[in-house]
Order: structure tokens, then sequence, then C-alpha cells
């Protein structure tokens, strides 16, 4: 092969470079940056803050706690086939960054949590461990991901981003290997299970986002195969849009919205929140031994207003107070008892 034509390869190829770059600035699509790749959602996360990719919304606060649940084994199966893992991961990760929800585990980590408090109940675990009831943070809210494909001839997705970005980038773009990924993700109240917000997306709404992102050779965007292969970033991309939109719904009414600290301020309370039996209104305590106490306030210095004998009953009707628990007698006196004292029946 001569010089010329070698020459003229490599101004070819210099050529089709800046043609993609030009065409992504006319277009307004994200321009690479140096250094970046990998899916739209990448970065980090943590108490002491976060670095989050654009596009992705942000709050000042969170608004509540939130659970991501696992897809359905089916869904699963199907991302597999594109050599995609569970999007829990990403999702996490998105959440978290964004700082609108702080993130509870309810996954496969939640059984090694529940593991350790049963080590704490059998004596296993050191002293002053801290580890047993009311601690764990509630979740406001659960989060169901899916992805629906339509496989077949994917020609038309990634010809249509060629097309796009302008003519010569089809090569560099390639097809997907699936014509089109639908997302949706699904906003529930844990408490009344009502579906308070939902969100659905795909690769239609979801490869202008990209940019050139979208051919980068990253590893990023919380594992799992979503930030190395075309597939993944075009998913990636479309649960970052439905993310967006339930964080506007509930943005948007404050009445959904809970009174939840910052992830620094959670965090915090899980080394000093002091563990403790859990009592609910209702609940029947007896005294472990007799001549058990019920004061007039949360105090041993306050007044005796009752004496409990071992066999006698009292229901829980308020709250924990300290080492406290309000309780009521068979004769209708209320008052406080320690909680060390009594076990549930």
């Amino acid at each position: 092969m001569g010089v010329s034509v070698i020459r003229g390869i490599v101004m070819t190829t210099a050529a089709l470079v800046a043609m993609t770059s030009l065409a992504a600035a006319q277009g307004g699509v994200t321009t690479a940056k140096p250094g970046q790749g990998g899916s739209v959602v990448q970065g980090s996360a943590g108490t002491s803050g976060s670095k989050a990719p654009e596009g992705l919304e942000r709050c000042d606060k969170p608004m509540g706690a939130v659970a991501v649940v696992e897809p359905q084994q089916e869904v699963v199966n199907a991302l597999l086939r594109y050599k995609l893992q569970s999007p829990v991961g990403l999702i996490r990760m998105m959440i978290q960054q964004s700082n609108c929800f702080i993130v509870v585990e309810r996954g496969a980590g939640m059984n090694n949590a529940m593991q350790e408090r049963q080590l704490a109940q059998a004596g296993q675990t050191r002293a002053g461990s801290n580890m047993g009831g009311g601690q764990i943070v509630t979740a406001d809210f659960i989060l169901t991901p899916s992805v629906v494909f339509s496989e077949g001839n994917a020609g038309g997705v990634g010809g249509g981003l060629a097309s796009r970005l302008g003519g010569g980038v089809g090569a560099v773009a390639g097809g997907l290997k699936f014509k089109e990924a639908q997302t949706s993700m699904l906003l529930a109240d844990a408490r009344s299970t009502v579906q308070v917000a939902a969100a659905e997306g795909s690769t239609k709404k979801a490869d202008m986002k990209l940019g050139a992102g979208l051919f980068g050779g990253g590893f990023a965007g919380g594992g799992g195969g979503y930030g190395n292969t075309n597939e993944g970033k075009i998913i990636a991309s479309a649960f970052m849009d439905n993310y967006n939109q339930l964080v506007l719904a509930v943005r948007n009414d404050p009445s959904l919205q809970r009174n939840v600290g910052s992830l620094k301020e959670e965090a915090a309370k899980g080394g000093t929140t002091k563990a403790g039996a859990v009592f609910n209104d209702g609940d029947v305590l007896s005294p472990k031994i007799g001549n058990v106490p019920m004061y007039a306030d949360a105090s041993d210095k306050s007044k005796v207003m009752a004496t409990f004998a071992r066999g006698d009953e009292m229901i829980v009707t308020g709250e924990v107070k300290g080492d406290y628990v309000h309780v009521t007698n068979a004769a209708g006196n209320t008052g406080w008892v320690k909680v060390v004292l009594v076990n549930k029946r």
C-alpha cells in the first residue's frame, strides 16, 4: 500500500471524527469529555456528597426513604440475553446521587442484616455492639422498575440515531440487539400501598439524551454491563428519564413528601440509635419479675402509680421514651414501666 493511500485513510478517519463532533454540537447532543465514557448514570455518592451525571434531577433534601424492588425473574432473564445484570444497583446509585430520596436496603443485603440481628439475639456478637430492634429505617416508598423488550431487527434504532448525528457515524454507533426497550418505574406508598406515581420511557425517548457518551468505552454506570454496551447505556438513560419524572411528581405534591433527615444524619443515627424492644399500641406485656413499679413519668424518680405482680398484664398505650414504655393496667391506671423489666406476651 502506497504512502499516499495510507495518508488518505488517515485523513478520512480524521474527517469522520471531525464530522461526528460537529454534528453532535449542532444537534444539541452532549459533547464527549476527555476521560469520560460509560453509561449516562455514573459517578459516585456518599454521605459527604455525590458526583452526579448531567441531566439527573437533584434535590436540596430527601423527600422520603425508598426501597427498590428487584425486577421479576422474566425481566432479569431478558436482560441476561444482552449481558446485563439486574438494574437495581444502577437505580440505587442514581437515587442516592440525586439526594431526592434515602435508599434503604431491602435486597440481598437485608438477609445479611437480619443475620447479624439473629447473632446478636443468640449472644454471639461482642458486648456493646448495639445491634437489635428499633433501628431499621422505614421505607416510605417502594420503587418497582421494569423493562419490556421488542426484539427482532434492530437496524432502525441504530440507523435512526446515526442519521440524527449526521450521516457517516452509523458505523461508529452500530445497531442495537433489540428493536426497542421500554422501561417503567412505579412508585407506591409503603404504608397504604397506593401507587402514587408512574413513569414510562423507551429507547426512542432516550437515545438523543445519551449524546456522545453512547459511544464511550468506559465501564462506569453501577456495574452490571450498563456502562460497556450500547444496549446497557440506552436502558440506563431511559431509567434516568423515568426517575426524573418520579422526582418531579413527588416534588410537585407536598402531601407525598416525608420527614426524613439528610443522608449524613440518617447514617449517623445508625450508630447511635439504641437497640431495644419494639412495642406497638395494643401489645400485651407482663413483668419479668414481681413488684415492677409503674411511674407517673418516664423516670424512676417520679411518683409510683401502681405495682405489677408477676403474672399481671398491661397494655401498651403510648410511645417509648428512653428506657420506658407507656402502659395501662387492668384498673385503667396509666404510667410508665421500664422496658427491661417487661416481656411481650
